[in-house]
């Protein structure tokens, strides 16, 4: 189907919709504390009596935007707004509660937490990843040396990864997922870690993910990070959707937010969270034969 969006005379390539997408996790409730034999028995009498009650809480609450061509979107917000659980949903890992995602293709995920055998050497991480990924013995071969050279570890790649730093094990990861070429890469976290030169490096490596018509998604608690890589911001808290825009308007705002909450006045920064989300005109994806329709 072509999902083309369709917005008067011009035409838009999008590379991923989502669609009112909500996410809730449900975990069992359990008093904290230590607990003793007999009243650990009691305990599970009484959950057997009264029933196991799951603490729900909304990760993702009616998130809708759309990803076009040659986009490179920052994510923003605090801890625990959600944004790591929007990658995992976006790269097919998570299934949402209500609402859809339409990609174009496979999204790849890169995160600081990928896996990666700490026993066996960076060149071993290397191959294993790209053949997880699906290339051939004879792109991996074509493509090792400038995998190395994007990670930086010249001199550690015969190393077991266990002996890597945090920052090394990320570069390597952001190597390795960069070198399929894909159209839709989700980058968590992954570059906060490593020197002015491997930002260089990432950059130039979201650059050229952009400019063959594809779409980056970061992750980055450093707002230069989105600044300085990023055309469009987008800002998440609490699960709710809060901003779309430049990232230097985004940032400004989110800032602001963020000092009126630091100085002790919740009440003015509960202000401009609400009414940021207020002025968010409704988004309406509607799927048709020749594309689809955004309305707000």
């Amino acid at each position: 189907m072509d999902v083309s969006e369709v917005t008067g005379d011009h035409i838009a390539e999008p590379t991923v919709v989502v669609d009112d997408i909500s996410v809730v996790y449900r975990t069992k409730n359990q008093t904290p504390g230590r607990t003793n034999a007999r009243s650990s028995v009691l305990s599970s009498l009484r959950n057997r009596r009264l029933g196991d009650k799951a603490v729900k809480t909304r990760a993702l609450n009616k998130i809708s935007f759309v990803a076009n061509q040659g986009d490179s979107i920052g994510i923003i917000g605090r801890n625990g707004s959600g944004k790591s659980t929007l990658m995992k949903v976006l790269a097919g890992l998570i299934i949402p509660d209500t609402g859809t995602v339409y990609a174009s293709s496979n999204p790849i995920l890169l995160g600081v937490n990928a896996a990666l055998i700490s026993s066996i050497s960076g060149a071993q991480n290397i191959r294993l990843g790209c053949l997880a990924m699906g290339m051939s013995h004879a792109e991996i071969d074509a493509k090792f040396d400038d995998i190395v050279e994007m990670s930086g570890l010249e001199h550690e790649i015969y190393h077991p990864m266990n002996s890597y730093s945090s920052g090394m094990g990320a570069r390597l990861r952001f190597a390795i997922a960069a070198a399929v070429d894909p159209e839709i890469l989700l980058i968590d976290e992954a570059l906060n870690t490593g020197d002015a030169q491997f930002k260089d490096r990432s950059k130039a490596r979201m650059e050229h993910v952009t400019n063959q018509a594809g779409t980056v998604f970061v992750v980055s608690h450093s707002l230069g990070t989105i600044t300085g890589m990023c055309n469009r911001a987008i800002w998440i808290d609490k699960g709710d959707f809060i901003m779309d825009g430049t990232p230097d308007d985004v940032a400004k705002e989110y800032r602001n937010f963020i000092w009126r909450m630091n100085e002790g006045n919740a009440d003015y920064g509960r202000q401009i969270r609400a009414e940021l989300m207020a002025s968010l005109p409704e988004m309406r994806t509607t799927l048709l034969p020749n594309g689809w329709k955004r309305s707000r």
